[in-house]
């Protein structure tokens, strides 16, 4: 029996290392530039080279919270994502554990190339229909919108928590006499909790973020955060310190909701990794 080398275990140990670390500072490095610019003057934001050493000021979320209606914008993004996630979660998840049950995967296929299209692909045809039903500029008009963008998240990742059940459970389930959708409420769901949990962040996240819809179909009453962001730039100018500030305030809460489930998280992400 040959005994690994620890020399090379020590090398491999040091590469992942360092793999990890250039991967963490890419990611880390805009989110922290983003929250440090949120705390420069608008000019210090493009100055070149960029200044490290400045003198720190709250006058960027001072304008976010006076010249702009902030909280009712927050609230309008909570209500788009919070129903667009319970949406996909309503739709998508039955579809998936069908489509795991049946093993008939087009379905799936289809709504993954839906969100795979462009957004502006749907819109035109999306502004017209809710123009003639009166539904521009309400909340739901939004949340059907971004349906389209949850759901197809909720399917593609809970189909393989389900497909992980092993079907002995489904087929005994059937012998002491439970129907299809007793056994998705009883038996399935309750084995798929933490990809439950997975696809409700990745919807809320991509929902939260998404810009398109919520500029063209919003108006004053019901435009979400990421559409009000679009303010702090102008024709000639763009206010890069309220900006940045908008956009921390706007990453704080999927980053809080990721923060609070993050154990179901990574365990929910490394169980639908694994194909029963």
């Amino acid at each position: 029996m040959s005994m690994s080398d620890p020399m090379s275990d020590r090398s491999a140990r040091i590469a992942n290392s360092v793999m990890l670390f250039i991967a963490g500072m890419l990611v880390i490095t805009p989110t922290f530039w983003m929250v440090l610019s949120s705390f420069k003057q608008s000019f210090e934001v493009t100055a070149y080279p960029p200044k490290l050493f400045f003198t720190p000021t709250l006058e960027n979320y001072v304008t976010l919270s006076e010249r702009t209606p902030f909280l009712h914008y927050a609230f309008n993004s909570m209500v788009v994502t919070v129903g667009s996630t319970l949406l996909g979660l309503i739709l998508g998840t039955p579809a998936a554990f069908v489509a795991s049950w049946t093993r008939i995967t087009w379905p799936a296929i289809v709504t993954l190339v839906a969100r795979m299209a462009p957004g502006t692909l749907f819109l035109l045809p999306w502004y017209l229909m809710f123009r003639q039903v009166d539904m521009i500029g309400t909340y739901g008009a939004l949340i059907l919108t971004h349906g389209v963008i949850t759901m197809p998240i909720v399917i593609w990742v809970l189909l393989p928590f389900f497909d992980n059940i092993p079907r002995s459970i489904y087929e005994a389930a059937q012998v002491d006499g439970c129907a299809p959708a007793r056994v998705f409420w009883k038996i399935a769901l309750p084995l798929v909790s933490s990809g439950l949990v997975v696809s409700t962040i990745l919807a809320f996240v991509f929902s939260w973020n998404y810009f398109l819809f919520s500029l063209v179909l919003s108006n004053s009453d019901t435009k979400t955060l990421i559409a009000a962001s679009f303010n702090f730039i102008g024709e000639g100018s763009t206010n890069w310190g309220g900006l940045m500030a908008a956009a921390t305030m706007i990453a704080l809460p999927p980053l809080v909701l990721a923060t609070i489930v993050q154990r179901w998280l990574i365990s929910g992400l490394t169980l639908g990794a694994v194909k029963g």
